[in-house]
């Protein structure tokens, strides 16, 4: 073993998992339905002090199966489900198109929890995501003009250029439209809450939708 790769692994075992104040989760007083618990622990993230609370992991799968991950921002969860945004010409957007199906994950080590979220996706009409990106800020809208997402990029010289050339137009006009800016709603099928304990017993409650009703249960840890 490489001198490297000792001190890889005498560094990941030297790391302690919450090494915070857990709270207690009671599942008997959950609510009928996954969202408003997951406003919930969402505003007691942020009450907590959870650096972005609001990123989360996506996982999509492509065209043959082969399952693919990345972070990203929430932009809104409601009666629908999980909404996020993004080009639909982008490797996420493609493998949205060819499997409607996405999981998502979000953690929250303040306080010991994570939530999982399973279910199919559907794209929003062009207004609806025209006005997810007007509602950001003009970052935002320069990013999205800026390039093609995921594809090749030749240097970093061409980033630099795109991206002054994107800022300009977004400050100058700020309604400008981003033709392939979409925004997507995974409408869940499993919401799972996680809630860590310092002995180990952590309270895992899963909501599973059958037909329009939700089911609760606990899995074990």
């Amino acid at each position: 073993m490489s001198d490297a790769q000792q001190t890889f692994r005498e560094l990941l075992r030297a790391q302690r998992v919450w090494d915070v104040r857990l709270p207690r989760f009671d599942p008997s007083t959950a609510p009928p339905e996954p969202l408003p618990l997951f406003h919930a622990w969402f505003a007691e993230a942020v009450a907590a002090g959870q650096t972005e609370p609001h990123t989360m992991t996506l996982a999509t799968a492509d065209a043959a199966g082969r399952p693919d991950v990345r972070t990203l921002m929430l932009h809104d969860a409601d009666g629908r489900g999980w909404h996020f945004g993004t080009h639909s010409t982008s490797a996420k957007g493609r493998q949205l198109a060819a499997r409607p199906h996405a999981a998502l994950g979000f953690y929250w080590p303040a306080q010991g929890r994570q939530v999982r979220v399973r279910g199919t996706v559907a794209a929003a009409g062009r207004e609806e995501s025209t006005a997810d990106l007007r509602a950001r800020s003009a970052g935002a809208l320069a990013s999205a003009l800026t390039g093609a997402q995921s594809e090749v990029l030749p240097s970093h010289d061409d980033l630099v250029r795109a991206s002054e050339a994107a800022w300009e137009r977004a400050r100058a006009a700020p309604d400008t439209e981003a033709a392939t800016w979409t925004l997507y709603v995974v409408e869940p099928r499993e919401v799972e809450f996680f809630q860590g304990d310092a002995r180990r017993r952590h309270v895992r409650l899963r909501y599973r939708r059958e037909g329009g009703d939700w089911t609760r249960e606990l899995l074990w840890p």
